[in-house]
């Protein structure tokens, strides 16, 4: 098996793991990237990209990310296209085993494997992906104002995310396939509160149609079995995302969730040398522009960890 030496892993590639990337090869640090199975993360899945900074027109999700690998590679980030599938942490140096069987002998390792969100797993879901079907409210509930949106999901952030959009749009369905939310108190009162926001109690969602994108949903009451077609110009998931930290499960600290647990003001994980950031440590956010804050962050830890430690660059 043959080994490579490297004084700074970076796994994944979205906004934080390019960003990473930038500081860290301008730092001299000569990072290897590892994108995993789809580089760019969540914004591959993004059609249309406006409340990042710099971009005043907006841009396409992955031109964007096509950007971010460009300025990464311009200063020298060796990447490669393949996942990291195995890591041990133990030693003086951390290793990790890429799809080929290679061993990388790190001396820090920066991890930005971002999170995915839950999908309900309809094939229509996939058909409109990139034109009215949606995992993030904030991101892309600006291009339906004024219009009339569905949203699917019973959490706090489904509450969340139908406030948001109950302040922009003519009005929200939320679809909820309980009699209950699992929402706090307070933010089912805010949802129920709100005039324009009506909840589809025990309601599932059957199909979502339409010509030329979302243009209407079928759902179907569990109980009574009625079904109902709702015009609609955006449909937006909200049941949760699941933290892509399978591979460091009883390695790094994690909350109940699998988010990766860091020092608060930090990029630092319970290992030292290993830094996290983007959505796989943040479950608040989860924006671009933050990502890309602590992407950053973990170079900048990373950079005065080797410092300190007096490792040469």
């Amino acid at each position: 098996m043959s080994e490579e030496k490297v004084h700074c892993l970076i796994i994944g590639a979205g906004p934080a793991g390019y960003t990473a990337a930038i500081y860290a090869s301008r730092a001299g640090l000569k990072p290897l990237m590892y994108t995993g199975k789809t580089p760019g993360g969540q914004l591959t899945i993004t059609n249309d990209v406006e409340n990042y900074p710099g971009y005043p027109e907006g841009i396409n999700g992955p031109m964007m990310m096509e950007d971010f690998r460009k300025q990464a590679e311009r200063f020298g980030t060796v990447i490669r296209y393949e996942a990291i599938t195995k890591v041990d942490f133990t030693g003086p140096q951390h290793k990790a085993w890429d799809e080929s069987g290679k061993c990388i002998l790190a001396d820090s390792v920066i991890i930005a494997t971002g999170a995915s969100a839950k999908w309900l797993g309809i094939p229509s879901e996939q058909k409109y992906m990139h034109s009215g079907v949606s995992a993030c409210a904030v991101c892309d509930g600006f291009f339906h104002r004024g219009k009339e949106v569905a949203i699917v999901g019973a959490g706090d952030t489904a509450c969340e995310e139908a406030s948001y959009l109950a302040k922009i749009c003519k009005k929200v369905y939320m679809i909820v396939r309980r009699e209950e939310m699992r929402a706090s108190q307070i933010m089912q009162k805010r949802v129920l509160n709100t005039p324009n926001i009506e909840v589809l109690w025990s309601t599932e969602t059957d199909e979502i149609f339409g010509e030329n994108g979302v243009e209407g949903v079928r759902v179907k009451n569990s109980i009574t079995g009625a079904t109902r077609e709702l015009a609609i110009s955006g449909f937006f998931v909200a049941i949760g995302h699941k933290p892509n930290s399978d591979i460091f499960q009883g390695i790094l600290d994690m909350d109940e969730n699998g988010y990766l647990k860091t020092v608060p003001g930090t990029s630092r994980t319970n290992v030292e040398g290993v830094f996290a950031c983007g959505d796989v440590q943040d479950h608040v956010y989860r924006q671009a522009v933050t990502a890309a804050g602590t992407g950053c962050m973990a170079a900048l830890d990373a950079e005065r960890y080797l410092a300190a430690r007096e490792v040469a660059v």
